[in-house]
């Protein structure tokens, strides 16, 4: 064969191998916004991600949208439209997740949401068969909190909520549990993300003489219920989502929120954990790893963003067999490859995935917290 032939042919092959060796995954994050909280840690983790899977090289693609549902919409597209991901991280919303559920599926993108309602990945339909989830589910940690609720002698609940996908489902799901454990929601409350004020709702949620309440937000403005309750000489106990494990809520809330039960992650709580527990030693490889680059302890809901990169490379090099990046195929050996996941140790928890089950947490993924001398602790059961 001809000197020019065999080098033309072999330039042409390793063109080939480097076009196969290139994934690329969006990250869509609300680092601005009222949400910022929970997107700046996960924006950060994105520099975390691991770059290269054997011969594969990993490019990310970052998009903030600013917690706003429209921007959400507008990145997806771009990001699958424009920058030819395979996957895509995020996006740090409910209501976002579910806006881009739609574009997702059309274009058969593996979606790993880092959000915790539980209605992204259930019931898994035509859409919802390409979303998975790395962050604990609300049934999952709602039952914690009910446990705690009947074991402390609570049997009346006041509920309040965002009036948005996040405060609907905590509601649905938790109203559920609780009617099946025998305790009664007395109120039912709603307030939107950027109110200033949930003086009325407080005050209607006090006068159902509740033994405790359930505040279902997110973030900085979970806090909001919580003090206006303190405020209004609220005495009986408050219980928070895993949505508040930031430390932003204690440093906004401070006195107010002292003694508030929630239940989250173990990351949450990293130094009362033993150290036999395999998730502690992935947590704190991520939390030294983001605390040597940016200076300052991840909140936990960077760990979302993390463990959907552990996931990722796990599953790459199992649709790398099959397809090329930047292909139809690809992206279905990857949703594939994802769905088979198992004993996945992450900073969250563990996760077994299945075709029905595309959180794939259980309890190892959730401790009983109390914010204690403004600090979060671990429990005691």
């Amino acid at each position: 064969m001809p000197y020019r032939v065999v080098l033309l042919l072999t330039v042409l092959a390793f063109g080939c191998q480097s076009a196969v060796a290139q994934v690329r995954i969006g990250l869509m994050v609300s680092a601005t916004g009222p949400t910022a909280a929970i997107g700046i840690p996960q924006k950060n983790t994105g520099a975390l991600l691991t770059a290269r899977i054997g011969e594969a090289t990993i490019d990310y693609v970052q998009l903030d949208d600013g917690g706003d549902t429209t921007r959400a919409v507008q990145n997806a597209r771009k990001l699958i439209a424009e920058d030819h991901v395979d996957a895509i991280i995020g996006p740090s919303t409910t209501p976002n997740a579910l806006a881009i559920l739609d574009i997702i599926a059309e274009n058969k993108v593996p979606l790993l949401a880092t959000v915790g309602t539980s209605s992204v990945v259930e019931p898994i339909d035509a859409k919802r068969r390409w979303v998975f989830k790395t962050t604990q589910n609300d049934d999952l940690i709602a039952s914690a909190l009910i446990e705690h609720m009947r074991k402390n002698r609570v049997r009346t609940v006041g509920f309040i909520g965002f009036n948005d996908a996040y405060g609907e489902n905590w509601y649905k799901v938790f109203g559920a549990l609780a009617e099946k454990s025998g305790v009664a929601i007395v109120a039912n409350e709603r307030y939107a993300r950027n109110d200033s004020s949930v003086t009325a709702q407080a005050l209607k949620l006090i006068a159902a003489k509740p033994d405790a309440v359930l505040i279902a937000a997110v973030g900085g403005p979970a806090v909001l219920p919580q003090t206006t309750l303190y405020d209004q000489g609220y005495k009986g106990r408050v219980y928070q989502t895993h949505a508040v494990a930031t430390d932003d809520f204690i440093r906004l809330g401070r006195e107010k929120v002292e003694g508030t039960i929630l239940a989250a992650g173990s990351m949450l709580v990293i130094d009362d954990i033993a150290d036999s527990d395999p998730i502690k030693r992935v947590a704190t490889g991520y939390m030294s790893a983001y605390e040597k680059r940016f200076g300052t302890r991840p909140a936990t809901f960077g760990a979302n963003t993390f463990d959907a990169g552990l996931l990722l490379e796990r599953a790459i090099p199992i649709a790398l067999r099959t397809a090329k990046p930047g292909s139809e195929e690809f992206r279905v050996a990857l949703r594939d490859a994802l769905e088979q996941q198992q004993g996945v140790v992450g900073c969250q928890g563990v996760f077994n995935m299945s075709p029905g089950n595309h959180n794939g947490m259980d309890e190892r993924a959730r401790v009983l917290v109390v914010v204690k001398d403004g600090r979060f602790r671990l429990l005691a059961q």
